[in-house]
């Protein structure tokens, strides 16, 4: 792929999302620089998540992509980390959108209006060359960004990913070729990180946030060349010293955004710097995202006050998080639906739901709000589908920050979490309720019918468009002519390995007969298996079993 495009930077933002939520507690793992709190895998999914969720659906020109991209990573940065990937994104977006050759005055030379002061419309730079460019204008963004730039962090990644990027571009290679190179370069960097910081030499880790990025830009390359890069996160090493992780330094992290002038920025970055460390300011055009490790939170924001509107104002007690939250005593349970019927029956049961199915995933910020919502100090999460695992990890372990206990049953399908939350007691203990959903949950089998969209191979071979397909435990099993005889087939895969109950929830266009059809099937074969039926509502599958 020769050319960068909105349908670019769309699989580029899936396939890093996927990817962080993939590696997401290896870099928590790794995380002993600035602060070791075990967050900045975390952080950095929710900083993408949030540039994701920003991303228009519809038709969009590059220039209105890139802008609602970087935004949305500004707008929801998280953590150190976070704040930095936010300033790395928006600052290799916009450099891109000046220099990509559709985007420029083809009359080489002259300067594109609205361009950057200096930045000349060279009609002779590639696609390859502008990215490898704007890779170094955000490297460099990044580095002044931050009062006190410190080598062995991910600014070091940064920089050696746009050095590799830049020397491939010179040579005159391919934008894929380019790419690779900044993977490769940013890989070697990271493994150098141990030995540049004296911290992550003495924990046995190289850097986490430059771990974080690394994923990120081989998400790039998976896209580039439409190969899958599996980047794995590297593992915590011998320490080579005592005390390796250290608790001291400034108690609290302060984050805001800051409406403000953009020439007022300079000195601000300084005054914040004289209050503690980590200081990272980034954005520009009067919006600006604040970040500070500091024992004076008053002063960290009065010094946004003196130039400025701060709001979303954010602070973490690195100690003791805890302490600064007094939740109303309970416990909530907390559910991805994906039709109204199952939201009905999951409201019955006493759990508050976030709508989610197929075509539709649940965000970590839906859940987020759905914790805060709830004020309670307890949190059991049921994502109730594969895709919405590593988003409801993700939530929790940003929740538990807070202080909030926080528990994600690993439930795969919409029965398994009927099947949980029909044992729930908030009158137990919260670690007996967890193993007690859990067991539930495990000891559910599903299942699924639902009709092929278009021709694919699938577990069970070659399905053809309107062929009728039987899930068993998340795989397609059978592949029929007749929806009916599908039922039956999961129906008598997933009794095969006993039950007593069986649980068949219904879809928004099913024929009521088909439900009947796969009841009267089972009290045939099975007279000691008890049945009941719901009405789902779900998208895309007409029928959803489970056995228990």
């Amino acid at each position: 792929m020769e050319e960068l495009t909105v349908e670019v930077l769309r699989a580029w933002a899936r396939t890093a999302l996927a990817e962080l939520a993939r590696a997401r507690t290896g870099i928590d793992e790794l995380n002993v620089y600035p602060v070791p709190d075990g967050d900045t895998g975390t952080n950095l999914y929710l900083t993408w998540e949030a540039a994701c969720d920003a991303l228009p659906k519809g038709e969009l020109t590059f220039t209105e992509a890139i802008q609602a991209f970087g935004r949305g990573a500004l707008l929801g940065a998280r953590g150190n980390s976070g704040v930095i990937t936010s300033q790395l994104i928006r600052a290799c977006g916009l450099r891109l959108d000046e220099n990509l050759p559709r985007n420029r005055d083809a009359a080489g030379g002259a300067e594109r209006p609205g361009a950057a002061p200096g930045v000349l419309a060279d009609a002779r730079m590639s696609e390859a060359a502008a990215f490898a460019d704007a890779l170094r204008y955000a490297a460099d963004a990044a580095y002044g960004a931050v009062a006190q730039p410190v080598e062995g962090t991910m600014l070091t990644v940064a920089r050696a990913a746009a050095s590799g990027a830049m020397t491939a571009a010179n040579d005159g290679k391919s934008l894929a070729d380019v790419c690779l190179a900044a993977v490769a370069s940013a890989r070697q960097a990271l493994t150098k990180t141990t030995e540049q910081l004296d911290v992550l030499r003495r924990a046995g880790v190289v850097d986490a946030g430059g771990a974080g990025l690394v994923v990120i830009l081989g998400a790039m390359e998976s896209v580039l060349t439409g190969r899958h890069v599996l980047v794995d996160v590297p593992a915590r090493v011998e320490p080579q010293g005592e005390d390796a992780v250290s608790q001291d330094g400034p108690a609290y992290e302060v984050m805001y955004l800051l409406d403000a002038a953009d020439d007022k920025i300079g000195d601000f970055r300084q005054s914040l710097d004289a209050l503690g460390d980590s200081v990272v300011v980034v954005g520009g055009d009067g919006l600006w995202n604040v970040h500070v490790h500091t024992d004076d939170v008053g002063a960290a924001i009065e010094h946004g006050i003196d130039i400025g509107r701060p709001h979303r104002i954010r602070v973490t007690h690195f100690a003791d998080q805890a302490h600064h939250h007094e939740p109303a005593p309970g416990r909530a349970v907390i559910a991805v639906v994906a039709g109204d019927g199952l939201g009905d029956l999951f409201t019955q049961a006493g759990a508050r739901v976030i709508r989610g199915g197929p075509g539709r995933r649940c965000s970590t910020g839906e859940l987020l709000q759905a914790i805060e919502e709830s004020k309670a100090p307890e949190i059991v999460i049921l994502p109730n589908d594969q895709d919405s695992i590593a988003v409801a990890e993700a939530a929790a372990t940003a929740a538990r920050q807070d202080g909030i206990r926080v528990a994600v049953i690993p439930t795969r399908a919409q029965v398994q979490g009927l099947a949980a939350v029909a044992v729930h007691d908030p009158e137990r203990s919260f670690d007996d309720d967890v193993v007690q959903l859990s067991a539930a949950a495990g000891q559910t089998r599903h299942g699924a019918v639902t009709i092929a969209v278009k021709d694919a191979w699938t577990m069970a071979g070659m399905c053809r468009t309107g062929d009728a397909l039987g899930v068993v435990d998340g795989d397609f099993a059978l592949i029929t002519d007749d929806l009916e005889q599908a039922a039956y087939g999961v129906v008598d895969r997933l009794l095969g390995g006993g039950g007593e109950l069986l649980t068949i929830v219904t879809g928004r266009d099913a024929d009521p007969e088909l439900a009947a059809a796969v009841e009267r099937h089972v009290r045939r074969q099975r007279k000691d298996v008890d049945v009941m039926v719901y009405d789902g509502g779900q998208d895309r599958y007409p029928l959803l079993i489970g056995v228990e």
